[in-house]
């Protein structure tokens, strides 16, 4: 094999109650990248299309996620690596762009160098990639990603993910409207204490989620999507919030929260057809501001980044 083609999915993190530890893959959004084996050594990209991002090897979230791979190789290969990205998911929409770039690098350049690494062990790499967004080795998006369905970052350091299964059927649908919400503001809201009564309730909530995916309880799963410790100060900063999940469960979606560190928010749907009327009652909403938005509805992918083309 000398080149291959793949589709990297987007991903929702900070589920509800799972702020920085749940996220959950996405199936009808996500960005193509092709990697090429080259005569000349290293990592370098080729070819960025959609968004202007940075070039150089390492700066680029993708190619610093597979030089860290390839470091930690025991026979450096005889070739080098030439990644391309066409991009489809904004950066800063809160569903994962760094993390689809650097997932399906490891993923590909994985492929390409004949599987040394189980898809586990990618998760790091993938992590370092993160770093060079946003400054920390995060997994909560790289993750499902690269594993798909529902996954938890039992621990950070070092990174260990547990893969959950999904609701049969389930939908997601996501609106971003066209703002900018720095991480670094989504995260100075934040209070740095909590009191132990919304402590206990948030332990349950993400108790109580973990066993309606495991026993496919979607009456369950729509209980636990509270959020009693993040989201009402994030959801301040991002405009028609609450009427926004207030008509999409009128609607009849499960329920649903900020999608990363925002503005796009999710929902959950027990099947497409409701997740189709979630979007045009989340669409009512949004047309009586003057923010311009997107509105994406994707099944929940339980495969991670997906192989187009081998060549």
């Amino acid at each position: 094999m000398k080149q291959i083609e793949i589709f990297s999915p987007a991903t929702i993190a900070n589920v509800s109650c799972g702020f920085d530890v749940l996220g959950c893959c996405l199936d009808s959004i996500g960005d193509k990248m092709v990697l090429r084996k080259t005569q000349e050594p290293g990592v370098r990209i080729g070819k960025i299309i959609g968004e202007q991002l940075p070039l150089e090897a390492e700066k680029n979230v993708a190619s610093v996620a597979v030089i860290q791979m390839m470091k930690d190789l025991e026979v450096a290969p005889d070739f080098g690596i030439e990644i391309d990205i066409y991009k489809n998911i904004k950066p800063g929409s809160g569903v994962g762009s760094s993390a689809a770039s650097a997932a399906g690098a490891v993923f590909a350049a994985n492929e390409l160098l004949g599987n040394p690494f189980s898809s586990h062990q990618l998760i790091p790499y993938a992590a370092e990639g993160e770093r060079a967004a946003c400054g920390a080795p995060i997994a909560d998006n790289v993750a499902p990603a690269l594993l798909g369905g529902f996954t938890l970052v039992k621990s950070d350091d070092p990174i260990k993910v547990l893969e959950l299964p999904s609701i049969e059927g389930l939908y997601a649908t996501i609106i971003h409207p066209q703002i900018e919400i720095k991480t670094s503001v989504s995260r100075d809201i934040l209070p740095q204490t909590v009191k132990l009564k919304s402590a206990i309730k948030q332990w349950a909530n993400v108790g109580a989620l973990i066993h309606s995916l495991h026993t496919n309880d979607p009456h369950l799963f729509a209980e636990s999507l509270n959020d009693y410790i993040v989201e009402p100060h994030r959801s301040k900063l991002i405009p028609e919030f609450d009427n926004v999940i207030k008509h999409a469960v009128k609607a009849g979606a499960l329920g649903g929260g900020i999608s990363g560190s925002g503005p796009s928010i999710f929902t959950f749907s027990k099947n497409k057809q409701v997740a189709h009327k979630v979007s045009l009652a989340i669409d009512e909403v949004y047309k009586k501001t003057k923010i311009p938005f997107q509105i994406y509805t994707s099944k929940i992918n339980v495969e991670g980044v997906k192989i187009v083309k081998k060549q």
